[in-house]
């Protein structure tokens, strides 16, 4: 007996993309994480506590009371002083810059308020230029802490860097002593100044106002030194401690005062300068007061 043979048909379909940019791999545990639920807690993973880069705007919203902020100091802008041009002219890397980041600048400057403490704020823009400092950048800090100063309120300066910005020269390193100045004039008229270090903070930043705090924060994880590991060890012939860059060594050898998550850095922020400027205790170390025994009333005189 003959049976014809079966035919089959194969329907072939398109495999459909799948959409990237929606997740992120947790360096610590390897989870697999949704970025919206990464950036709705302030880049910071909830279960490890892995702190992400953060950009400056998405920080200063979160850190300061809403509708506080008024940015200052718009138009600085980094000039070419020494017509500098590698592989691509300075203007030209400063156009890619302003492109890659959204900003202006390596630094957003401005005023604002902290559960209602008047402060001086400038955040560093790690994704313009990394967050090299230029003489724009370091006229920009510069003039926050003038401010502060005229203002008479706190000044808190975001650190993200990797130092100072070759393309000028001695003019970059020029602003760690300009700076340095001004942040001493602050300290001179009594007003508090609070630093805080992000991953990274490096170079001459590390070198000038960003070690200058009366108060010195960190991130949690956050590279803080001046040369890189290999030149430090090529230079001293030494053999490094592990992890001698991190926040947390720096803590335990003195340079940091203290290590806190992003997600509670506002508050932290609001019971220091409750300590240093209003000089009072936090609203949340409150004690109720003792029943005072009630005086005679004063003649009047």
């Amino acid at each position: 007996m003959h049976f014809d043979k079966p035919t089959y048909s194969v329907r072939r379909t398109k495999k459909k993309d799948i959409p990237t940019g929606l997740h992120t791999k947790d360096p610590v545990t390897g989870e697999i994480l949704f970025n919206k639920e990464i950036e709705d807690n302030l880049m910071v993973v909830p279960k490890s506590g892995h702190h992400f880069p953060i950009s400056a705007r998405p920080r200063l919203e979160k850190l300061l009371d809403p509708g506080s902020f008024v940015e200052t100091h718009l138009s600085i802008r980094s000039g070419d002083p020494l017509t500098f041009v590698d592989s691509q002219a300075y203007p030209d890397r400063i156009k890619r810059y302003e492109k890659d980041s959204g900003e202006p600048e390596a630094v957003i400057c401005g005023t604002g308020a902290i559960h209602g403490i008047p402060v001086a704020v400038a955040v560093m823009e790690f994704t313009f230029c990394g967050g090299s400092m230029g003489a724009a950048a370091g006229e920009k800090i510069t003039r926050t802490i003038e401010d502060a100063l005229a203002r008479k309120v706190p000044c808190i300066i975001f650190s993200a860097s990797g130092g100072a910005r070759m393309q000028e020269g001695i003019y970059s390193l020029m602003q760690m002593a300009k700076t340095s100045a001004a942040l001493g004039r602050l300290a001179a008229a009594g007003l508090p100044y609070i630093s805080v270090l992000t991953n990274p903070t490096m170079g001459g930043v590390t070198a000038s106002f960003a070690v200058l705090g009366d108060v010195i924060l960190a991130e949690p994880g956050a590279m803080i030194g001046f040369a890189g590991a290999r030149v430090i060890k090529d230079t001293t012939k030494q053999t490094l401690p592990a992890g001698f860059q991190t926040a947390e060594f720096l803590l335990k050898h003195g340079l940091v005062d203290q290590i806190v998550s992003r997600l509670e850095m506002r508050d932290r922020l609001r019971d220091l300068l409750a300590a240093l400027y209003l000089r009072k205790e936090a609203p949340a170390a409150k004690k109720e007061p003792a029943a005072a025994k009630k005086e005679p009333a004063a003649a009047a005189v």
